[in-house]
């Protein structure tokens, strides 16, 4: 019997449920190989990495064009692995825009596709939902209206609930005295914390205007600023600010960082939801290049961008999006909030809904590898 895998995530969160994923089904079947694109944390639950998500760290129309003889590579890659190895089953994490073009390949390869957390097919229009149905077995989904949506659409899903609620409710939280001990921090000072995100394009767009805000904010209401780092982004990039402007970074150390933070500026994406099942009262700040924003702006079809609105199903908190990500309005939005108990106290009641809508009983990564391994027995 062929017991082995490709499971291919792109980014840094694609790692983290894809670490999750590799830990819960090698429990199932030590045996089971496992090769394919991911971060350090798939490589350390067991992964043979073929490319790090650090090769992939590239987002946009404009940047993805620029990379396509890379991409051909890749793809070519993949498939070269799958036959030598002679894989028949495929797990693609996210990362739709690669994901569902090597999904294409590998059907045609007869690999058996199986899709573990959705192309927000919500968000870009339904249309993509026909192209699913031709080359993806089955969908693994976080968010139970994704549920439905596929099943009105006659396709395979099954719903495991969202990984994150249950890693959080578990997460041995720091107390604000021990975090500040553990860093050095000032512990007559409040918190603010930033999560610029962790693509070289965001950051460029994102963290000088979201710096030059945090270091106004931080003087007038006597805060200390903090740098959550992501694990793929090299230190030395925010350093460069330091001269500038008075703030701390820190790698590896997020959730007690949120959870002890008195607000957050965050860039769009799963940090959302993990802020707002945490509670942190916090503003989402999102910004790309001129043309694919406006190539976006046409094709996406809902409300809000973040996450953690798009669960709650209304808008909780606050969105700056292109041209609003600059330092002025950060500032005044985020003060708005920090200076007012009423609008602070409401934002932290309302984030309380993210986490009982997400939550279900059991393991999320469990059932999840359960679902993916009885279909590699099959193939």
């Amino acid at each position: 019997m062929n017991k082995k895998l490709i499971i291919i995530a792109g980014e840094e969160s694609g790692d983290l449920h894809g670490a999750a994923l590799i830990k819960e089904l090698l429990k199932l079947d030590s045996s089971i190989k496992i090769f394919g694109i991911g971060g350090n944390r798939m490589v350390k639950e067991g992964m043979n990495i073929i490319y790090n998500i650090n090769d992939m760290a590239f987002l946009g129309f404009t940047e993805i064009i620029k990379h396509i003889p890379f991409i051909k590579k890749v793809k070519s890659d993949l498939i070269k692995l799958a036959e030598k190895e002679s894989i028949k089953t495929a797990v693609l994490i996210d990362y739709p825009g690669f994901n569902l073009s090597i999904a294409k390949s590998f059907n045609k390869k007869n690999i058996k596709n199986i899709y573990y957390i959705s192309p927000q097919i919500w968000a870009w229009g339904q249309k993509r939902i026909n192209k699913i149905k031709k080359i993806i077995f089955k969908m693994i989904v976080f968010f139970p209206f994704e549920k439905t949506m596929y099943e009105q659409n006659n396709v395979d899903v099954d719903f495991v609930g969202h990984p994150l609620v249950k890693k959080i409710s578990n997460y041995k939280f720091l107390s604000k005295t021990e975090l500040c001990a553990k860093h050095n921090l000032e512990t007559e000072k409040e918190l603010l914390v930033l999560l610029p995100g962790s693509r070289k394009q965001e950051l460029e767009k994102i963290f000088p205007q979201t710096i030059e805000a945090a270091e106004k904010l931080s003087k007038e209401l006597n805060l200390q600023t903090i740098v959550a780092c992501a694990d793929n982004v090299d230190e030395e990039y925010f350093r460069n600010y330091s001269s500038n402007y008075n703030f701390k970074i820190i790698k590896g150390d997020t959730y007690n960082l949120l959870k002890n933070a008195k607000f957050a500026i965050i860039k769009s994406g799963t940090s959302t939801l993990e802020a707002g099942i945490i509670g942190t009262p916090f503003i989402v700040v999102y910004a790309t290049s001129f043309l694919t924003y406006t190539i976006s702006k046409k094709l996406i079809k809902i409300k809000n961008i973040a996450l953690a609105n798009i669960v709650a199903g209304k808008t909780i908190v606050e969105e700056l999006i292109q041209n609003d990500v600059n330092a002025e309005t950060i500032y005044n939005k985020s003060k708005s909030i920090i200076s007012s108990k009423g609008k602070y106290n409401s934002i932290k009641n309302e984030l309380k809904e993210i986490k009982s809508k997400l939550e279900t009983e059991g393991n999320p990564s469990k059932k999840a590898a359960e679902i993916i391994y009885a279909e590699l027995l099959k193939a």
